[in-house]
């Protein structure tokens, strides 16, 4: 008798349908990572380098640092994730622990003593960027592993990560808004308003009590589920030859490696991007810091569109082409104007005209509607992975192969920072630079490095990301096949 692709998914595990109260609490979950990245990726770099005044190289330094060891112990909490055994389940647990040292190691990293000189901005920010980020691998492995347990189905799987990813671009949009408009607004003394060192330890206070909220709620919003969720294998040990073993397990899979690769080139233009914002608005642009709030009002008007189209978008192209082809559009929508103002092409307005705020609002929309559908896809992606690994390996390795993800996005996007670092120093960026005060080669530099020089990575990322292959029947023969060999070993139990 053959099992449908739906009995199949049911006797993986007890069938029950998700509530929208825990898809929501997942997602939450994200907006601790939303507030983290923000804060992390926008304002980090500048405020050490521009407001303290340390070495641009030994800020982007020690960021590589503290990511790069965060990285390397991604495997080992997901392996270890993997194994807990607990009445809490096996991620529940970790989600809870990360709490407290997050909030407050992320207060810290923004609260330095004043007078430092670079050496000791340089350890005071590798030790605590270090502890920011460790903290957070308690969370996010768990977290990530955690919604591919809870949904098997192909479309379902694809749907509680449109949910993941529409909260956290709002909450992106949120933060970024609180960033731009609020903590460092324009004034008299500080223009840009990044200048103003008082704003960097209310940030840091106020973002690191949302993330500490946000994962409270997901961890209580999902515990119901916890009775539906695999168990460890109580026979199953951790140890570093058993990570290593299932590590090389994973990465002969084909599609992961696809994946894998494609994200690391697309995360170390992200890292770059990222880094960059502040000085490309401000300096290349001419804008005010509340001018990048309209930032906001482009992702309150965007990530509900891509939440609405996710799951058609990915019925009709397949996860693969729902990467490829908004990560193609949105690449596009950023370098053309960069492109033509560094060009100097005659009919491109200047940055006192209104319509470079209107074309920077546009091409920031291209973004608000395909970084969601990019993110939720690839995490879609991986859990399928992960359904075609249990079937090669007899094993269940969520956390094993959301590590790898981790892993990629961490040393990668840190890569960038360290290359945004070296590449500020290298054109002799200058300390507290006001909005304005830059020469014109300074300011083409910076859109240079901010657009086309770095776009070659996208290119990496597109090739790598065509190898995926793993469509919709693809996944349903994987269901049935592990359907079938559960309800063998039950009868050879009996």
């Amino acid at each position: 008798m053959t099992t449908s692709p739906k009995e199949a998914a049911a006797d993986v595990k007890p069938t029950r349908k998700l509530s929208v109260k825990n898809m929501s609490a997942f997602g939450i979950g994200d907006t601790a990572g939303a507030f983290l990245s923000m804060a992390w990726g926008v304002t980090l770099l500048f405020y050490y380098q521009q407001v303290i005044g340390v070495d641009a190289a030994l800020v982007g330094t020690a960021i590589f640092i503290a990511t790069l060891i965060d990285a390397i112990s991604d495997p080992l909490v997901g392996a270890w994730s993997d194994r807990i055994n607990t009445k809490w389940g096996r991620r529940h647990p970790m989600l809870l622990i990360s709490t407290i040292p997050l909030g407050i190691s992320f207060a810290l990293l923004f609260m330095p003593p004043e007078g430092m000189n670079d050496t000791q901005g340089f350890i005071w920010l590798t030790v605590f960027a270090v502890l920011v980020r460790f903290s957070w691998t308690f969370y996010q492995i768990p977290h990530l592993s955690l919604g591919a347990e809870l949904i098997q189905t192909f479309e379902d799987r694809t749907k509680i990560f449109a949910y993941s990813a529409f909260i956290q671009a709002m909450s992106v949009a949120v933060a970024y808004g609180l960033i731009t408009a609020y903590f460092f607004r324009t004034t008299e003394d500080y223009d840009p308003g990044f200048l103003n060192p008082a704003g960097y330890p209310q940030m840091a206070i106020s973002f690191a009590f949302v993330m500490v909220l946000a994962i409270v709620a997901c961890t209580l919003g999902t515990k119901d589920q916890i009775p539906y969720l695999r168990q460890s294998d109580p026979t199953s040990r951790f140890s570093l030859s058993t990570v290593f073993t299932e590590m090389w397990s994973v990465l002969k899979n084909s599609s992961f490696r696809a994946v894998f690769l494609g994200t690391l080139f697309a995360s170390v233009i992200a890292g770059i991007e990222s880094a960059f914002t502040p000085f490309l608005g401000i300096h290349f642009w001419g804008f005010q810091t509340e001018d990048l709030a309209y930032l906001v009002y482009v992702g309150l008007f965007g990530f509900p569109i891509t939440f609405y189209l996710t799951p058609r978008i990915v019925r009709y192209l397949g996860r693969r082409m729902a990467v490829v082809v908004p990560l193609t559009l949105w690449t596009l929508a950023i370098n053309i104007p960069i492109s033509m103002r560094l060009l100097d092409a005659p009919w491109f307005p200047s940055n006192e005209s209104i319509w470079v705020l209107v074309i920077f609002i546009a091409y920031s929309y291209v973004g608000a509607l395909c970084a969601p559908l990019i993110g939720s896809s690839v995490n879609s992606m991986l859990a399928d992975i992960a359904d075609e690994n249990e079937l090669e390996t007899g094993v269940r390795r969520e956390g094993v192969i959301y590590a790898f993800r981790t892993f990629t996005n961490k040393v990668t996007s840190s890569i960038g920072i360290l290359i945004g670092g070296f590449l500020l120093k290298y054109i002799e960026f200058p300390e507290a630079a006001t909005r304005g005060s830059l020469s014109d080669d300074m300011v083409w530099n910076v859109g240079f490095i901010a657009g086309p020089a770095t776009s070659i990575f996208t290119l990496g990322a597109l090739g790598f990301y065509f190898f995926y292959r793993i469509d919709r029947k693809r996944h349903e023969e994987i269901l049935e096949a592990l359907a079938k060999r559960k309800s063998q070993e039950q009868l050879r139990g009996q």
